[in-house]
């Protein structure tokens, strides 16, 4: 078991459930139901994806290295996809334009790809 990458995935739940409960509590009278269920988005994919990081933290017959790198997509991919979406949903609560950063999110979603699509290749060349 990688205990760096279990972790993460716990953390990254643990978020992910602390966002939700702000979302459908804390923001629900003052955003509308199109941004909430932005918002929503955000916490979904990141649960998806938290729940990953349990899954490759835990799968054994996947070298280290595969791990590390499948690791850093799904990471960088939960970044920026979800807490891009997380601040595009927010945007009428600031005073910053965030739909200048919008470009970021389809990154995100593409390394989170990248990376179902490196650990699906490994588990198919090593695992029995």
């Amino acid at each position: 078991m990688n205990k760096t990458i279990f972790c993460t995935g716990i953390f990254f739940g643990a978020l992910s459930v602390v966002l939700g409960a702000f979302g459908a509590h804390g923001l629900k009278n003052v955003m509308s139901l199109s941004e909430l269920d932005t918002f929503n988005t955000g916490v979904t994919y990141q649960m998806y994806h938290a729940l990953l990081l349990l899954v490759l933290g835990s799968v054994q017959g996947i070298p280290e290295k595969a791990k590390k790198q499948v690791y850093y997509l799904i990471v960088s991919g939960i970044i920026f996809f979800s807490f891009s979406i997380y601040l595009l949903a927010t945007n009428s609560l600031t005073g910053f334009n965030f739909k200048t950063i919008g470009f970021i999110t389809p990154i995100g979603g593409v390394l989170m790809i990248l990376g179902w699509l490196l650990l699906g290749y490994q588990a198919y060349r090593r695992l029995k």
